[in-house]
């Protein structure tokens, strides 16, 4: 397989190689020179795989996040 390098540096990583490695979009790779070649590795994934969503979510309506809880206590009360 090969593939040729755009003119800003890029690559484009052939999708059975993809999908081999289990890449996909947002997955941080490594690369190194090792004995002249181009060397590229998967990231190592940080401990907690939820931080990188946490503080994000929105609670609807703008309620507190009592007062969400309460109602959708409520709705299933019922």
């Amino acid at each position: 397989m090969t593939t040729a390098v755009s003119e800003k540096g890029q690559v484009t990583i052939p999708k059975r190689v993809r999908d081999q490695l289990g890449i996909r979009p947002g997955t941080t790779l490594t690369f190194a020179a090792v004995g002249g070649k181009l060397v590229a590795s998967k990231a190592a994934e940080a401990g907690d795989v939820f931080e990188k969503w946490r503080g994000r979510g929105r609670i609807p309506g703008g309620l507190s996040v009592d007062a969400y809880l309460a109602k959708a206590r409520d709705g299933h009360s019922r």
